[in-house]
């Protein structure tokens, strides 16, 4: 529940900014500003929260940006062209379309972070017993 509440946060900072940003900027930077600005807000509370890690430490930032990174900066763009491509411009709105295929590719970035989060940045530890912990 942790990490669905800081996702709620996360996806809404992102969301926000990509949909404000993306006739501006394009899909490609517009996601890159928002998902940063996202991530920035995501490893903290991630870390300090859902995690419960001690203290964030440098080479926890530096996992944290090449996992999230990989998901943010590469899946996702395309993702979002994947679905716009499912959608097939069935909608009369594009900014419609754009945002829905923008929510559903957060969706699936989501499963992909909370992995990646769990195994490589704040992986459990022999001591802990629950390895699903950050589900609470």
């Amino acid at each position: 529940m942790r990490f669905a509440g800081v996702g709620v946060c996360n996806t809404a900072i992102d969301w926000a900014l990509f949909l404000a940003l993306h006739d501006r900027l394009g899909i490609t930077l517009a996601n890159f500003c928002s998902s940063s600005a996202g991530m920035v807000f995501s490893f903290v509370v991630n870390g300090l929260f859902t995690f419960r890690a001690e203290r964030l430490t440098l080479r926890q930032a530096g996992l944290f940006v090449a996992t999230t990174g990989a998901v943010m900066w590469v899946a996702q763009p395309l993702l979002i062209h994947g679905w716009l491509w499912v959608l097939g411009h069935g909608l009369d709105d594009g900014d419609l379309e754009l945002a829905i295929a923008k929510l559903a590719s957060i969706a699936c970035s989501l499963v992909l972070n909370f992995a990646a989060y769990r195994l490589v940045v704040w992986p459990v530890t022999h001591q802990e017993v629950d390895p699903l912990t950050a589900l609470d």
